[in-house]
C-alpha cells in the first residue's frame, strides 16, 4: 500500500507489494524490490537500488549525495540488498567517482537508530551496527561484524568478518577477523568465541583461530611472521583464509 500523501517520482521503479508510508519521498532513479516496507517521513533519492523485504523505519535518509567536497554531481549510486532492518534516522550516502562509485550494503543486516554509512562503504551480510555507529567513507565491513553503539570508524578502515567492537570505540586502524576490541584508541581483547560457536564454528576451528590471535598479539612476532604462521595453519583450517584475505587488503595497519 502506498499512502496518498507519499511523493513518488513517476520514474521510480516500485515493485509489487512495496509499502510506502505517509509523507515519504522517493526520487526518480530509485528502485525498490518486492515486499520492502518504507515507513513515514523517509527520503530515498539518488541512484538507489533497494532489494526485497527490507524494513525502513521513519525519518531514514537513503541515497543522499556524499559528505565529500570533491563530489561534483557524478552519477554514483547506493545499493542495498535484501531483508535489512534500517531504523530511525539512519543515513546512507551514495558513492564517489574517486572510488568504485557505489556504496554497497549486503543482506540481513541490522542497523539501529542513527547509523551513518558514508560514501563508498562496502558492508557485507549479517552485520549489526548499534545506535549512532558512524562509518567514514570507503570503510569495508565483513560479514557478521558487530559494532557497538557510537563506535566511530575512520575512512578506509577495514572491519574484519566476525569481529566485535565495543560501544564508543574509536577505530582508526583495521580490525582483523574474529577479534574483539574496544576503547579509545581501540585495543584487541581476544577472540569472539561465543559468537563463533553460535554460528556453527567447530571447537577445533575456534582453537586454531585463538592460536592465530596469539600469533598476532601474544608471541612478539612481526606481522609478516604472524601472517606466515596463519598461512601454514590455514591448510588444515580453511576458516583462517578470511584472515589471509584481510591481510592482503589491509592498508592502515591492524589495531594494537
Amino acid at each position: 500500500m502506498i499512502h496518498s500523501s507519499a511523493i513518488i517520482h513517476p520514474g521510480a521503479k516500485i515493485a509489487a507489494g512495496v509499502e510506502v508510508g505517509p509523507f515519504s519521498i522517493i526520487g526518480e532513479h530509485v528502485e525498490i524490490g518486492e515486499g520492502t516496507v518504507v515507513a513515514s517521513h523517509c527520503v530515498i533519492k539518488g541512484r538507489t537500488r533497494i532489494g526485497r523485504e527490507n524494513r525502513i523505519f521513519q525519518f531514514a535518509s537513503l541515497g543522499e549525495i556524499p559528505q565529500d567536497k570533491k563530489y561534483a554531481g557524478e552519477p554514483t549510486s547506493l545499493e542495498i540488498g535484501d531483508r535489512n532492518s534500517i531504523r530511525e534516522y539512519c543515513n546512507f550516502n551514495i558513492g564517489t567517482a574517486q572510488d568504485a562509485g557505489v556504496t554497497r550494503i549486503g543482506n540481513d543486516n541490522w542497523f539501529m537508530a542513527g547509523v551513518h554509512i558514508g560514501h563508498d562503504c562496502q558492508v557485507g551480510n549479517n552485520t549489526i551496527m548499534a545506535n549512532n555507529v558512524t562509518l567514514g567513507g570507503h570503510v569495508h565491513v565483513g560479514d557478521f561484524a558487530i559494532l557497538g553503539g557510537m563506535a566511530a570508524v575512520h575512512q578506509f578502515a577495514i572491519i574484519g568478518a566476525h569481529s566485535m567492537a565495543g560501544g564508543g570505540s574509536i577505530i582508526t586502524q583495521d580490525i582483523p577477523p574474529f577479534v574483539m576490541c574496544s576503547g579509545n584508541p581501540v585495543a584487541p581483547h581476544g577472540v569472539n568465541s561465543e559468537g563463533l560457536r553460535r554460528r556453527g564454528f567447530s571447537a577445533e576451528a575456534i582453537t586454531q583461530i585463538k592460536r592465530a590471535y596469539k600469533a598476532m598479539y601474544r608471541q612478539n612476532l612481526s606481522l609478516e611472521e604472524a601472517r606466515a604462521s596463519i598461512a601454514v595453519a590455514s591448510a588444515e583450517t580453511p576458516e583462517l583464509q578470511v584472515m589471509l584475505d584481510f591481510f592482503a587488503a589491509s592498508t592502515r595497519g591492524i589495531i594494537r
